[in-house]
């Protein structure tokens, strides 16, 4: 293994995955693999890359870095050159953590001075110019993201932000530096005196100059914009031969599950219920104990084959409303484990493609269902791949961000999850 990835949520470590396994359009990328959790074996000999994807968003700061430091010591046996530490292009986090004191710890672990932030991903709308972070044409604060309900960003200060969150400054390579090309950003980066150091991006050439600059760090942190030119590192030195994502899927009844209060999540639920069988979830209650999975589980085998929806997306103000009524923590946890058992009994009754959307949702899915290794196979939206598990009755998915995917996101990922 060459190329490793520590991720801060289930989503994330499929949208980065994505980046490495498709790689620059003449070469392509190496061959990846996403694993649930650290694993407690080591990897294929044929995995180029491999990304461990965490629960560590948002839990206490020190459980994630313990967690992260875990994964950095498997990836190192495996034989990584190179580590990422891949967060949310929006900066998920609050104001104590965890972005800056994982990146740190990592940092010291491998006895990094100074290391590239940069959460950059154009091809989603996120750009970072003069250590702001702007969604489109929006400042972070401005773009939704400041009602998001566990990690609200009020603040599109970058450095500031990340400042809080660690001991010593952050430092900054302008945008004027990243366009003098690869070799100005490497002198600026070998000047800070900073541990971590945003790096300004505004498109995917400047993130492909920012990938060559660090073609020699043992450790980068970003969004999976990051990742867009380190995979062509590797082949450019004979490492790696390229490879394109692999077209797979599976046959069988699907199911579409959606946790997230995003507006772009809520946008694509106004789409697909015009034509396709939705049921909203209402929180209050799962709260209660009034609704339960059973019901989604029917719901579903009842509409096999036309696309069927539940979802629990929420306006802010209807979040704020539940988060006040039974605390944010405790509604967190209750949709979390809603939605796992919702998950497992799908499978168990038959469903073989199953599309989630909303970081944390993904997550609980995902590890109720213990797939193991996830083969990367193609784009559905800039972020987002199929994922394809092991073994003999393999389970076809999309994981998606809540703020991903274009306004007929579901029905396309279920047209790209069916087996060909």
């Amino acid at each position: 293994m060459l190329l490793g990835v520590i991720a801060d949520d289930f989503t994330g470590a499929s949208d980065i995955a994505n980046t490495i396994a498709k790689g620059l359009p003449l070469r392509g990328g190496l061959k990846t693999a996403q694993f649930l959790g650290v694993p407690v074996s080591g990897a294929s000999s044929d995995v180029e890359a491999g990304v461990v994807a965490l629960k560590s968003r948002t839990i206490p700061v020190e459980d994630a870095v313990a967690q992260s430091l875990e994964a950095l010591k498997w990836l190192l046996a495996q034989g990584c050159q190179q580590i990422v530490f891949k967060y949310c292009s929006t900066f998920d986090s609050t104001r104590e953590g965890n972005i800056g004191p994982v990146a740190e710890a990592l940092a010291v672990a491998l006895g990094v001075r100074v290391a590239v932030a940069c959460p950059a991903f154009p091809g989603a709308g996120r750009t970072v110019y003069m250590g702001h972070l702007f969604v489109h044409d929006r400042l972070l604060n401005e773009s939704g993201m400041q009602n998001h309900p566990l990690t609200p960003m009020t603040d599109p200060d970058i450095r500031r932000w990340l400042g809080y969150q660690t001991r010593r400054s952050v430092g900054l390579v302008s945008h004027d530096t990243v366009l003098k090309g690869v070799e100005a950003v490497a002198a600026a980066l070998a000047s800070k005196e900073d541990t971590l150091v945003i790096v300004d991006a505004t498109s995917d050439e400047e993130l492909v100059t920012i990938g060559a600059a660090v073609a020699g760090h043992k450790f980068v942190t970003g969004g999976s914009g990051i990742a867009i030119g380190l995979a062509e590192n590797f082949i450019r030195r004979g490492l790696a031969t390229g490879s394109a994502g692999r077209t797979v899927g599976a046959k069988g009844p699907e199911a579409i599950l959606a946790g997230s209060c995003s507006g772009a999540t809520r946008g694509q639920i106004d789409m697909h219920k015009a034509n396709h069988p939705t049921l909203a979830i209402d929180v209050d209650l799962v709260m209660r104990g009034e609704t339960t999975s059973d019901q989604i589980v029917e719901f579903m085998k009842v509409n096999h084959g036309r696309a069927p929806l539940a979802y629990s997306s929420g306006t802010p103000e209807e979040v704020h409303a539940m988060q006040a009524r039974y605390g944010r923590e405790e509604v967190a946890a209750k949709l979390d484990a809603f939605f796992a058992d919702t998950a497992r009994k799908l499978v168990a009754t038959g469903v073989k493609r199953l599309v989630v959307a909303g970081g944390e949702t993904s997550g609980a899915v995902v590890s109720a269902l213990d797939l193991g290794a996830l083969t990367i196979g193609q784009e559905i939206d800039p972020g987002v791949p199929v994922l394809l598990s092991q073994g003999e009755q393999p389970i076809a998915l999309a994981l998606k961000s809540g703020n991903f995917g274009s306004p007929d996101f579901f029905l396309k990922a279920l047209e790209r999850l069916n087996a060909k």
